[in-house]
């Protein structure tokens, strides 16, 4: 099978938590999450707004699909593997086919924050990433401050690489940012 025909996963589930693709009746429970997730989520993403609401969401849906379909990113939800709750957001995105790397996205809603989620499925995700994807490197690129995602990064086995100058906008200004990667050869030293 091609990367390009790629199908969603029906299989990124460790129990506790699942990776699942969007559906169309997934906007209103995001939306829900996206703006009960302001105060934290809110402060590192500017997408995460008060106002964010079902057309947001299904915008967004929309380019997750389109993503996927070209192969550019793999945006999937965080769901309770026993429930199917919407947890969060998971990304494989940013994709440089050429250099076989991309970007490794997590945000948790804040009322599951705290609880390990984001581990959990960025585990998911890597897994997805290096096996079926075929990516050889992933980068997570959080921003300076944000210490929640920096203490998810390293232990998903991110090795921190440095401080990147002006790498994010946050609020409409310009951020540093804390590059961590993860190679393939972590994986297997971490007998993961």
């Amino acid at each position: 099978m091609t990367i390009e025909t790629l199908p969603y996963p029906t299989d990124l589930t460790d129990g506790v938590v699942s990776l699942r693709a969007h559906r169309a009746d997934d906007a209103a429970p995001l939306a829900e999450a996206v703006r009960e997730s302001v105060d934290t989520v809110g402060r590192w993403q500017d997408w995460c707004h008060a106002g964010y609401d079902a057309n947001d969401a299904r915008g967004w849906l929309d380019l997750c699909r389109r993503d996927w379909l070209l192969a550019d990113g793999f945006e999937m939800l965080i769901v309770d593997a026993r429930t199917d709750r919407l947890l969060g957001g998971m990304g494989v995105n940013q994709r440089n086919k050429e250099q076989r790397f991309a970007n490794l996205g997590y945000w948790v809603r804040q009322s599951e924050q705290g609880r390990g989620i984001a581990t959990r499925a960025g585990r998911l995700a890597i897994g997805f990433a290096f096996d079926r994807v075929r990516v050889e490197r992933l980068e997570i690129v959080v921003a300076v401050g944000n210490e929640p995602s920096r203490r998810t990064a390293e232990r998903l086995g991110g090795r921190f690489e440095g401080v990147l100058r002006n790498r994010l906008v946050v609020n409409g200004s310009s951020v540093d940012a804390m590059m961590h990667s993860v190679i393939r050869s972590d994986l297997v030293s971490a007998g993961t």
